[in-house]
């Protein structure tokens, strides 16, 4: 009888044991399940991160590092927004806008007071360096700019255009009072003292050569450069520069940009940076 209870109480237990290794089976095969669902579900959600994510890269001791942000296009302060103030066919002048202005050579010459010490020293820079550069236009009032524009249209019409053509080609010639830089009082027009004729062979003068490459240093740009009149609306002057501030100024000169495509480059960070800042943040290992 005692033998009989001592085999059921053995194969009771034998029972039992092998209920508690498919526990534990049955609990391993759940974690595995468990974490093969996780990670799916994580790759998942990387591959679906949106564009606008910022990248990283792994630094040499193996930690994420995020890559630096692309370099910002300069913007003056708002009380500077003189300096790079855009004037063409399309961003008029007020009417009767007049800057404070000063006389900067002894032809009379006036320029914007703000401006004329950069101006006067990249004259002096100029002259140092052993050439003869001449201002022979600067400051425009209202009447001067009309009455260059009507004897523009007239040399047109003179030229075998009818007037509509002539007017419409004056434009690209001279500018149409309002849309002037020379009424801003930020523009002049600089020749060899040697060359004072203004078409593309001032460009050969030695002047022009050392402006070209050096007028940035003090804030000015060549304002309608080779290969950008389709942008201006206005013909290459390689006599005409305009004072946009020094920084501006820099950034214009080495990027090979005109004042147009500075202000659309700009406008189009501002837009960026105006998206970014209303979405959060997504960070990816790149």
């Amino acid at each position: 009888m005692e033998s009989r209870k001592s085999r059921l109480d053995l194969q009771i237990e034998e029972k039992k044991e092998k209920q508690k290794k498919m526990f534990v089976i049955a609990g391993v095969l759940i974690g595995l399940i468990i974490c093969a669902a996780a990670f799916g579900y994580m790759a998942t959600q990387q591959n679906e991160k949106p564009d606008n994510t910022v990248s990283q890269q792994t630094g040499a001791n193996g930690t994420a590092e995020e890559l630096p942000p692309e370099p910002l296009i300069p913007e003056v302060a708002e009380e500077n927004l003189w300096m790079t103030r855009l004037v063409n066919s399309t961003s008029l002048l007020e009417d009767g806008y007049v800057p404070e202005l000063v006389v900067v050579n002894s032809a009379g010459y006036k320029f914007d007071a703000r401006a004329a010490e950069d101006l006067n020293a990249m004259m002096q820079a100029a002259r140092d360096a052993g050439l003869s550069p001449m201002i022979c236009s600067a400051y425009r009032s209202w009447e001067r700019q009309n009455t260059l524009f009507d004897k523009q249209v007239v040399k047109q019409q003179n030229t075998g255009l009818p007037y509509e053509e002539a007017y419409e080609k004056a434009k690209t010639v001279v500018a149409f009072p309002g849309t002037s830089e020379h009424q801003t009082g930020l523009a002049a027009d600089i020749v060899a003292s040697s060359h004072q004729v203004l078409d593309d062979s001032q460009e050969q003068t030695a002047e022009q050569q050392w402006l070209m490459e050096h007028c940035w240093e003090y804030g000015f740009v060549l304002r309608y450069p080779k290969d950008k009149s389709e942008i201006t609306g206005i013909i290459y002057e390689p006599w005409h520069y305009r004072y946009v501030g020094h920084e501006v100024a820099q950034y214009i000169h080495e990027n090979g940009l005109c004042l147009e495509e500075y202000h659309q480059q700009l406008a189009e960070q501002k837009a960026r940076l105006a998206a970014e800042s209303t979405e959060p943040k997504q960070y990816e290992q790149g």
